[in-house]
């Protein structure tokens, strides 16, 4: 058994053969009327020495939760968000008696902005931190500029407003996680899941203790009592890896699944069935619109994805939950990442 605390970045290729794409993230829908920010929402504990702490990205509630788990002599943080909400990071820290300075680790379960932005700046403020991560992440961690240099190019000037200042991770407080490892902190043990299919540097956490497994975005979104539903952006996107990685998850059998995208549940067949339904739904119909274009370009097919989505959501959920998961996911870059899978694959 690897265990994950003495497992050194040092050993990372310095330049592994990973596609940054253009940002390998989920691009947030902008809302239709920009909210102010309301009062921050107060931390929520989910029992086993677990809270989660609401970053009311982009203004909305249960978009992306950070989970804030106590340790022996500090706190660990599973996937910390963008750095530009690192102050409503810091407030709900405080309202549960934590600072920065009090972290010990940062658990990601991949690196996507809106999941790891924050680690870096959050490392600076706490030197003895360790930053979990997998191999193929972790050297954008530590030198983010070819994943800044595809971001700026989508985000231009939304750069700095939606994800903040990507500071590099020093080497010496990396360390590198993959199947099978178990990261020891503080009384907690956690067993690490690769889960590729989101992305080809995902992994999941799971605490056998508390039941509990951190599933990031192989658990999809789920918001507001709405359907879990995939996201699909560029690059890595592969549906059969997707789905093995769910079966991978169920093999814990797991009290309760963490997303990121949001909340705690505990009816994880439920949850994972609906998902895999909804992956393999949108995984055709974008495969029937790449057959049956006709003549649209990849821009039209994108808002053809996201209206189709959107309907659908309407016809279950309010208008206000609807843009919530839009937000939180950004329709037509799913579009595109299913339609780059099919295509490697010689569909369209």
């Amino acid at each position: 058994m690897i265990f994950a605390s003495d497992h050194f970045a040092a050993g990372v290729p310095a330049h592994p053969q990973v596609d940054a794409g253009p940002s390998g993230m989920d691009t947030p829908h902008m809302p239709k009327s920009q909210l102010s920010a309301p009062a921050a929402k107060a931390p929520t504990a989910i029992g086993g020495g677990a809270t989660i702490v609401d970053l009311r990205f982009q203004g909305h509630a249960s978009i992306i939760g950070v989970c804030v788990l106590e340790l022996e002599g500090g706190i660990a943080l599973v996937d910390p968000g963008p750095e530009a909400r690192l102050g409503e990071l810091t407030e709900g820290l405080a309202r549960i008696g934590r600072t920065l300075e009090d972290v010990r680790a940062v658990l990601l379960t991949h690196i996507h902005l809106d999941h790891a932005t924050a680690a870096g700046a959050i490392a600076a403020r706490s030197p003895g931190a360790r930053v979990y991560v997998h191999g193929v992440g972790a050297p954008h961690m530590a030198d983010p500029t070819r994943l800044l240099a595809s971001a700026e190019r989508i985000y231009g000037d939304r750069m700095a407003t939606l994800w903040g200042r990507f500071v590099p991770v020093p080497a010496e407080q990396l360390r590198i996680v993959d199947d099978d490892d178990v990261v020891e902190l503080g009384g907690r043990s956690l067993e690490v899941a690769y889960l590729p299919g989101h992305a080809s540097h995902h992994v999941a956490y799971y605490e056998g203790a508390t039941g509990t497994a951190w599933v990031g975005d192989v658990g999809g979104i789920r918001i507001g009592g709405g359907p879990p539903l995939p996201v699909t952006p560029p690059p890595d996107i592969d549906v059969e890896l997707w789905r093995d990685s769910i079966a991978r998850v169920m093999a814990w059998s797991p009290d309760r699944i963490v997303p990121t995208h949001f909340g705690v549940y505990t009816d994880r067949a439920s949850h994972f069935g609906e998902l895999e339904e909804a992956l393999l739904d949108w995984s055709e119909w974008v495969r029937g619109s790449l057959a049956d274009a006709n003549g649209k370009s990849d821009r039209e097919l994108r808002g053809d994805f996201a209206r189709w989505v959107e309907d659908g959501l309407s016809e279950r959920l309010s208008s206000e939950l609807t843009e919530r998961y839009a937000t939180a996911s950004g329709f037509p870059d799913s579009w595109s990442g299913l339609a780059r899978y099919w295509r490697k694959r010689g569909k369209g």
